[in-house]
């Protein structure tokens, strides 16, 4: 019986390392910047959380929010939380998401976070994100990556004069308060990504 419980107990321990360190793994990753630069979670070993999005060059929503993006990575990454965005668009489809014209893109809108190219689509495939944009809070639990909120990045992509819910910063707010995010889902209003047939 005692050798029985051991085993239920070696065997708990081992799924949930295993579990623990394939979740992790699920949300991290290894992109070219628009600076010719690898980044990945890596690059901010101190850091609480990310504010993860995927967006794009074409799509008209996404076109709405590169100034909003600059003001959250200004205002979260002094208090551990970068942002990180992320073009997982076909570009055969779409031609304007192709990497030269990322970063012409970068320098044009003065991004001053990372924007990554997931040319095999796989980041996207792996946080299951649809639309562009599309935000994710991810945060730090006991060293692994969590899922703290997924959708909109706020409730007027129009007009950010007349925006009333910060989605991703109220989110972001709760967290580092030590609290449960209140609204960890919204729906995410942009283009879809259109995923290419895997081999």
């Amino acid at each position: 019986m005692k050798k029985r419980f051991l085993y239920l107990a070696l065997f708990t321990l081992f799924f949930n390392v295993i579990f623990i360190f394939t979740a992790s793994a699920q949300f991290d990753f290894a992109l070219k910047n628009t600076n010719g630069k690898t980044v990945s979670l890596t690059n901010y070993p101190n850091a609480k959380g990310y504010i993860i999005v995927f967006t794009c060059n074409h799509c008209p929503f996404a076109k709405l929010y590169p100034k909003r993006l600059n003001q959250l990575n200004k205002k979260y990454l002094a208090l551990g939380v970068p942002l990180i965005a992320i073009s997982s668009t076909d570009t055969i489809m779409y031609a304007e998401d192709c990497y030269d014209k990322m970063v012409s893109k970068a320098k044009s809108g003065k991004y001053d976070f990372p924007y990554l190219y997931d040319s095999a689509q796989s980041v996207a495939r792996n946080y299951k994100a649809e639309r562009t944009p599309q935000a994710f809070v991810i945060w730090k639990e006991n060293d692994n990556w969590v899922v703290k909120y997924n959708g909109a990045i706020d409730d007027n992509g129009a007009d950010p004069e007349l925006v009333t819910e910060h989605y991703v910063a109220n989110a972001i707010d709760e967290l580092l308060a030590g609290n449960q995010v209140k609204q960890p889902f919204t729906r995410s209003i942009g283009c879809k990504i259109n995923f290419r047939k895997q081999d």
